[in-house]
């Protein structure tokens, strides 16, 4: 209320009401106002963390914490009462104890022997006889050679008939060898050349320009660009490979994700705009397909038309731009359990007083019952329909508890707060959120398209951008190649040099889907390569 001090009333009644009026409207104003101050004080504790404090969602029980910082303190607080008081009895469940120390070497690697004796006189015991052999001891060490270069020369005869020769003839009186197939025809690239910096730049995040020195160390001129060139070539040649694993992606569940890149030189965009590359996880579980998909924008149109006339299950975060998928007949989307506590966990990590529990570590502590249920199944080895059975025993149960525990939780916190924003997340995307239990064969969160764009994410942290589109296509190709071999079991570098070396040969459908990597089995690529 805006008071003119020149027209106050006489009156001390009135007065009195105008003073009353203020007192109400200062104690509503002061709460709206410490309110703020708690939301920006939290929003402040909260970026702190992200940039100073722990990188990981792993939770830490208070009393240990202080516990461990007690190490450096007087004796006698090194061990809290609440620590001490803690129940002494623990039940273990049994189970076999991994054997500690060094992982043996990988079998597979080449091994050269070398036998170290003792001298004859050593063999020769006091009393004059010699010594039997009782056994031996083996120590493995791991030796590397530096990567071989080798130049393959490929020679050609020709033949000419001499007797024919400055006559004139039908046919060719000089014939030659054909050339040999190879992906990249009249290039100095072999198979194992193109796998190998494919993979060191798709899979080590190894940019090419950095390989540019590596290879000039060894004496070999190969320009970045040229690198750049044959990859986009490779691109091109696999296309009726990507176009296979787009049909084979539909053939189960699917998870989406997406995440940001830098591409240069895009029509009617300056450099600075914002791309993305979305990837689609889906297919056959037990040999599932990984798509990754280039595109300018982060519309909600790109996974719909690459999703045209799919039926199914989808599951994705909580970006908004995937909503038009659940208004597709057939499409039944899921939401993702990680990115719920995630969102919990960022209301501890603001918290003033970290050693106090509150109403996050209640839903932190739920969500750990529901991945209780998944972990138990995973133990097993649960088929789907076991799965399904034992969600609807054991998570059903839970779910119900967190809907009435996040309605109760809803109506007493504010909303702008990170916890209010957690608790309102969960129950708007509630329905998602439960659709897992309704098949075996779904999960609970979206980790696996998240983890299936970690590798892009890493690589560009190291070559920053694209510098074209069509390099941009090129990455979202052999991402999906490689990423789907690794899936399957596969060796990323021996699967690409397989595929190169076989699919200049492929005519049919059917050569090229012996070539997808689930249908290749890893004896073969190892034999051949």
């Amino acid at each position: 209320m805006n008071l003119d001090l020149s027209s106050l009333p006489d009156n001390a009644i009135e007065l009195k009401e105008i003073l009353f009026s203020l007192s109400a409207n200062w104690d509503e104003n002061e709460k709206k106002y410490q309110e703020k101050i708690n939301y920006l004080e939290e929003r402040i504790r909260l970026l702190q963390n992200e940039i100073f404090g722990r990188k990981t969602e792993k939770l830490i029980d208070p009393r240990f914490a202080r516990l461990q910082m007690g190490l450096f303190d007087e004796p006698e607080a090194v061990l809290p009462a609440e620590v001490e008081q803690a129940d002494d009895t623990v039940t273990i469940a049994e189970h076999a104890r991994k054997k500690r120390g060094r992982k043996p070497l990988p079998a597979d690697l080449p091994r050269i022997e070398i036998v170290h004796d003792v001298t004859d006189e050593q063999k020769l015991c006091e009393c004059g006889c010699v010594k039997d052999k009782i056994g031996e001891e083996v120590s493995e060490k791991l030796d590397i050679i530096p990567a071989k270069i080798q130049v393959i020369r490929h020679i050609r005869y020709k033949y000419v008939c001499k007797n024919c020769e400055g006559v004139e003839s039908e046919g060719p009186t000089v014939v030659i060898a054909p050339p040999p197939v190879e992906m990249i025809p009249k290039g100095i690239a072999t198979s194992g050349l193109l796998a190998h910096i494919l993979t060191a730049k798709f899979e080590d995040a190894l940019p090419f320009y950095r390989q540019e020195k590596i290879f000039a160390r060894m004496g070999i001129d190969l320009p970045r660009a040229t690198m750049c060139g044959w990859a986009i070539k490779v691109a091109e040649g696999c296309e009726p490979i990507l176009d296979l694993l787009a049909r084979e992606i539909r053939s189960g569940p699917m998870n989406i994700d997406e995440t940001p890149v830098q591409v240069l030189n895009e029509p009617d965009r300056p450099n600075t705009s914002k791309s993305y590359m979305w990837v689609y996880r889906g297919g056959d579980p037990d040999h599932p397909v990984l798509i990754y998909q280039y595109h300018p924008t982060r519309s909600g149109q790109v996974p719909l038309e690459f999703l045209k006339g799919h039926k199914g299950y989808i599951q994705t975060d909580g970006y908004n731009g995937y909503d038009a998928l659940g208004r597709q007949s057939g499409i039944i989307l899921l939401g993702c359990w990680a990115h719920v506590r995630r969102k919990f966990v960022d209301v501890i990590d603001a918290k003033s007083n970290p050693n106090k529990t509150g109403l996050a570590e209640e839903a932190i502590a739920y969500i750990g019952r529901l991945y209780a249920v998944e972990k138990y199944a995973l133990g097993n080895d649960y088929k789907p329909d076991q799965v399904y059975w034992l969600r609807q025993e054991k998570s059903k149960p839970v779910l119900d508890e967190i809907k009435v525990w996040l309605n109760q939780t809803a109506s007493i916190t504010p909303p702008k707060g990170l916890l209010g924003k957690a608790v309102n997340y969960a129950i708007k995307n509630w329905d998602r959120l439960i659709r897992y239990i309704e098949d075996g064969r779904l999960k609970p969160d979206n980790n696996l398209a998240e983890n299936a764009i970690r590798p892009f994410v890493l690589g560009r942290k190291n070559w920053l951008f694209s510098g074209h589109p069509n390099g941009a296509k090129a990455s979202a190709a052999i991402f999906s190649l490689i990423e789907t071999a690794k899936a399957n079991k596969l060796k990323p570098y021996f699967y690409l040099r397989y595929l190169f070396d076989q699919l200049p040969f492929a005519k049919t459908e059917a050569d090229y889907r012996s070539l997808l990597p689930q249908y290749v089995e890893p004896g073969l690529i190892a034999a051949v390569s």
